[in-house]
């Protein structure tokens, strides 16, 4: 899914795309899981994480092979419709798997090397995918995918077992569907969820600005060759892996806690974007040091903010708080790529983008700690 934004130079060139239309076709992807995740949510509170993430990415698998089929544009955005569907089970289900083996010592560090997973994924489609695209066509980059989802649908439910003397919750005698929905919506008053709201939605948007105009950015402002462009955006990448990784492994010997983590990933993604519309964005070595700068702190953010999103939620309701969360990120992923790319367009500069991811931010950042 993330490797759309590393071909984007080979799609807008075999399909004839506009930036617009780009970033709408990985808005595609994400729009299901605005009300996925919430369902997800719901059965994995349910049932085993093992049967929902397997079912989830088969069904992954199965599109993306269909997708090979594709006419055209619009048939690629109904395949991507279907994938979302089945990766809505993958993110939250993941997280709940570690939130459920590892205790609060040790579960920063567990949760950055699970999410570690989508940026080195991310680098890996980044390095494989133009290049497949290029002598095969990018039908053959879906059926790639396909077979990968394939393979992580068999280990995970090969593989996958919960902890010992952890079950899942029994159904029970359930509260009617009225008190069950007013339960839920009392989470979105919490102060720890409305922290959760404010810097994962800004925080998603820069990463999903990073995917989709970090390519393009290089090549067209910065005079960087297509292929130099994606080499970079492979390291872009592995930063955002290192900083899952280190960041998460931080907060578990924070004293100020998870968010304070946090709060500097979106002081350091402030800055970051802010220097891209200076004369620095044009620099071909500047611009590079920003946008892996970008990497990691625009990426390594979302294992202490994952970490903190199950630790601030009732242990029977661990799958539907992930789900709310995400569903929120989900509303933002979205709406930014299609958004920066009409602004890209309307502008003919990569300026008022990233202006605007720095100051939705800045933005965040301060109502979130006014209300601290």
């Amino acid at each position: 899914m993330q490797g759309i934004g590393a071909m984007g130079v080979h799609l807008q060139r075999d399909l004839d795309l506009s930036t617009a239309q780009l970033g709408l076709l990985i808005s595609a992807a994400q729009l299901v899981p605005l009300v996925g995740l919430l369902v997800a949510g719901e059965l994995l509170d349910r049932h085993d994480e093992r049967w929902v993430v397997g079912a989830g990415l088969s069904l992954v698998a199965v599109a993306l092979c269909a997708g090979s089929l594709a006419p055209g544009y619009t048939a690629l955005l109904l395949v991507l419709l279907v994938v979302g569907a089945g990766y809505s089970t993958v993110q939250p289900g993941g997280s709940k798997s570690v939130a459920t083996w590892f205790d609060g010592s040790r579960r920063g560090l567990a949760m950055g090397v699970r999410q570690a997973g989508p940026p080195l994924g991310g680098a890996f489609s980044a390095a494989v995918l133009p290049l497949l695209a290029a002598t095969h066509g990018w039908r053959a980059t879906l059926v790639a995918g396909g077979i990968v989802a394939f393979l992580g649908a068999g280990a995970f439910l090969g593989l996958y077992r919960r902890p010992p003397g952890r079950a899942v919750a029994a159904g029970g005698t359930r509260a009617p569907l009225a008190a069950q929905v007013r339960a839920r919506l009392r989470m979105l008053r919490e102060p720890s969820m409305v922290k959760i709201m404010l810097s994962g939605t800004s925080l998603i948007s820069v990463q999903s600005g990073v995917l989709v105009l970090t390519v393009l950015h290089l090549h067209d402002v910065a005079a960087i060759p297509a292929g130099t462009a994606v080499g970079v955006f492979v390291a872009v990448q592995v930063a955002g892996v290192a900083g899952r990784i280190g960041l998460a492994a931080w907060s578990d010997r924070r004293r100020s806690g998870r968010y304070a983590c946090v709060v500097t990933c979106m002081v350091a993604v402030v800055a970051g974007t802010a220097m891209l519309t200076t004369p620095l964005g044009r620099s071909p070595t500047a611009a590079c040091v920003l946008v892996v700068w970008l990497g990691f702190f625009g990426f390594g953010w979302y294992g202490p903010w994952v970490a903190y999103v199950a630790e601030s939620a009732p242990p029977e309701r661990t799958g539907f708080a992930l789900g709310l969360a995400m569903s929120a990120n989900q509303v933002v992923i979205i709406l930014t790529p299609p958004l920066l790319g009409l602004v890209r367009d309307l502008t003919h500069s990569f300026t008022p983008a990233w202006g605007l991811l720095a100051a939705t931010t800045a933005v965040a950042l301060a109502i979130g700690r006014r209300r601290r």
